[in-house]
């Protein structure tokens, strides 16, 4: 299990639900609206990404392609591709800005962490109190940012993607080699959007059976089907992306909730947990209350005499379940009745004596 700013992820607590802004705000105002949209809709965290593009993408002639949606009534996706320089420069913001930022999801409770691609961009982190930082899925195999993330006071997300196994056992071993045991490891489809064959939602049960840490979902389909079912299938934490406008032609955008979508995404996993329960099949006071007086009982039919034994009794079995019922009926068919009983009484241990 881990913690971030006072919330248990892992088994056996909540589902933690972050709402990924990074790719789809559109500069300052735009991250603030899209954070007020997942605090009011109850999630417990907000994720961005802090990134030098330049820096980053040396080549600007690098190009990314998705899809993006081109109607929504009916949903027409089509593809598009552009530099990856320039889808990652309006991601950016500056310093001043990131601060308002933080100070502003943490005016509404809900906590603020990033993904962070550069030394500097740590530093930032820590000095806005971030408690958490997300390792992009493309830096897995880079092991020395991964040994700088391990000696600071993070929670570390790790990002997957198109890792192998073996990749991210290399990347797990570097940081508990570091010292790090508070991490995530994140099942993250690729693709804008992912393709029904690329989801593999059951890696999500491999990841838990080899790492002993917490699993996470990065959802890269529309609406909330795959998140359902990755809840179903254990993972501990959540992460589904958030914008203003799903037709804006930039990645993720297409496979993003809305505003007004964000609430009813929340209850859906919070409905879900309440109806997987626990492992053990137990029934509550009201369902077995219920059950009772559902089930059949003995009934006998043409009356009873004081003194006759119920095995030559006429019994028939019918609801409600009032009386002794037919699992129990046969340990007393040698005892006798008490007292004269009518047709069509149901019997009852206080009609019966040994």
């Amino acid at each position: 299990m881990v913690n971030i700013e006072g919330k248990t992820i892992g088994n056996g607590n909540p589902i933690y639900i972050v709402f990924e802004v990074g790719p789809t705000h559109n500069g300052l105002d735009s991250a603030k609206r899209l954070v007020k949209a997942a605090a009011d809709a109850g999630a417990d965290a907000v994720k961005f990404q802090i990134l030098d593009a330049k820096r980053l993408v040396r080549d600007p002639s690098m190009m990314v392609e998705y899809g993006y949606l081109a109607s929504k009534k009916p949903d027409i996706v089509e593809r598009y591709s552009e530099p990856l320089r320039d889808v990652l420069v309006r991601r950016g913001m500056e310093r001043h800005e990131w601060i308002a930022l933080k100070a502003y999801a943490d005016e509404l409770g809900i906590t603020f962490f990033a993904t962070a691609s550069y030394v500097e961009e740590l530093n930032l982190l820590d000095e806005l109190g971030c408690k958490s930082v997300k390792v992009a899925s493309l830096d897995i195999n880079h092991h020395p940012f991964l040994r700088e993330i391990a000696k600071r006071d993070f929670c570390i997300q790790l990002d997957t993607g198109n890792a192998t196994l073996g990749e991210i056992e290399a990347a797990i071993d570097i940081l508990i080699d570091e010292g790090a045991d508070n991490f995530i490891i994140h099942h993250c489809p690729s693709g804008y959007p992912a393709r029904l064959q690329s989801i593999n939602l059951r890696t999500i049960t491999t990841l838990k059976q080899m790492f002993n840490c917490p699993i996470a979902f990065s959802d890269h389909t529309s609406g909330w089907d795959m998140d359902i079912a990755a809840a179903a299938l254990g993972v501990n934490l959540l992460e589904k992306t958030i914008t203003e406008d799903r037709c804006c032609r930039s990645p993720e955008h297409v496979m993003s909730l809305e505003p007004h979508e964000c609430e009813a995404f929340v209850n859906a996993i919070r409905d879900l947990e309440i109806a997987m329960g626990g492992t053990r099949r137990r029934l509550s006071k009201e369902e077995s209350d219920r059950r009772a007086g559902r089930r059949r009982s003995a009934y006998i039919i043409g009356g009873g005499k004081s003194g006759q034994r119920v095995r030559d009794l006429e019994i028939d079995y019918s609801r409600p379940g009032k009386g002794l019922q037919p699992d129990v009926i046969e340990q007393y068919l040698d005892a006798k009745l008490n007292k004269d009983l009518e047709d069509g009484h149901v019997l009852n241990l206080h009609d019966l004596e040994w």
